[in-house]
């Protein structure tokens, strides 16, 4: 499969040992292009966007810590149903990150809320903004004038999915809105 993000970037961005590769599954719905994308190209790993669970942090045996269900249930917290059966990808600022394996559209679950949100349509474009995610953080540790450096970001990454912005209070909207304000 082709897709617009490659490994070669994803690499560029975050450097090699930055970037986590999820395993092909033996689940027979899962989205092909999704599990392609995340076992080929994979997701970055970083201060901002921590991919997937800390492998030394021990879970019981019998625990499924990739699916919400019963990773909420293992919490105390409560899913919801339908995302019972989504997969957690990471954590993007104070927000869980989980990927609908079916349709392979990605949600945001804020931290302190008992709802989601859709923030992106597939794992590509999550992949694309991490990376335009970096590159801001670059140019915004060298001084670009915070104003330029959010509407860069909406402008390329809303050309690749408008998704991110649809919602307003969407995790990224949020937190450019919070780079504008000088917070960061």
């Amino acid at each position: 499969m082709d897709f617009s993000v490659t490994p070669a970037q994803l690499a560029q961005a975050y450097g090699l040992g930055n970037v986590v590769y999820f395993p092909q599954s033996g689940i027979t719905d899962f989205d092909a292009r999704s599990a392609n994308f995340l076992s080929t190209v994979g997701l970055p790993h970083s201060e901002v966007f921590v991919s997937r669970e800390n492998v030394a942090d021990p879970y019981p045996a019998d625990l499924d810590a990739i699916t919400l269900g019963s990773r909420f249930h293992h919490y105390g917290m409560s899913c919801p149903a339908e995302s019972r059966s989504w997969w957690m990808l990471g954590y993007l600022f104070t927000s869980l990150v989980a990927m609908d394996p079916t349709s392979g559209r990605v949600y945001a679950f804020p931290e302190g809320s008992s709802g989601y949100a859709e923030l992106h349509r597939d794992v590509e474009s999550l992949a694309h903004a991490l990376i335009e995610l970096r590159k801001l953080e670059i140019d915004h540790d060298n001084a670009v004038d915070p104003e330029e450096l959010s509407a860069r970001f909406k402008r390329v990454v809303g050309g690749f999915d408008p998704t991110p912005f649809a919602d307003e209070q969407s995790q990224w909207n949020l937190s450019l809105e919070e780079l504008e304000h000088g917070i960061w």
